[in-house]
């Protein structure tokens, strides 16, 4: 087997056991919508149930509709980025990292959906309850971390292409 394989089961693999770990126990523990201060006026950990997407996108749409979305489009992801994974060389760890984050929160999520028909989010950032940033958890920040960290490798690959044509002229 590849390198970057073995990479991306070691890494998806701890992101989903730590996001499903913490997500039974927040789901074993507190009630739902039950808040626990961890920093003041900053942060807590608050049981929430998200049936939509980040930050509830279609949790609003039609039941029917959302539970075939959110059930069928995991796995056309997941084979999406084992297409991308075939074409990256193996020495390539920073994207080996970010798609492996990424298919390890698609996985974490995914499990709840299979579960529930819903993902469990619990970290909660606010800043003095005035302003709130949508509860979230482990998967969504692998996810998020991957996308961003695939954004950055992308903008600085663009740039050295620039700058080779520029000196290529």
């Amino acid at each position: 087997m590849q390198k970057k394989y073995i990479w991306l089961i070691l890494i998806s693999g701890v992101l989903v056991a730590l996001d499903q770990l913490v997500k039974i126990y927040v789901h074993s523990h507190f009630h739902l919508g039950e808040s626990v201060g961890v920093i003041p006026n900053f942060f807590n950990l608050t049981y929430v149930r998200n049936f939509g997407a980040a930050f509830g996108f279609l949790a609003d749409s039609h039941p029917s509709f959302r539970e075939i979305f959110f059930l069928a489009m995991p796995p056309i992801a997941l084979i999406i980025i084992l297409f991308i994974l075939r074409g990256v060389k193996n020495d390539d760890t920073k994207q080996i990292l970010a798609l492996s984050s990424i298919f390890g929160g698609a996985i974490g999520n995914y499990i709840d959906r299979l579960r529930f028909r819903y993902v469990i989010d619990f970290l909660d950032f606010h800043l003095y309850n005035r302003w709130s940033w949508p509860a979230f958890n482990i998967a969504d920040m692998a996810i998020v971390g991957g996308v961003g960290l695939l954004l950055i490798l992308m903008f600085n690959e663009n740039k050295k292409k620039e700058a080779a044509e520029k000196s290529a002229t």
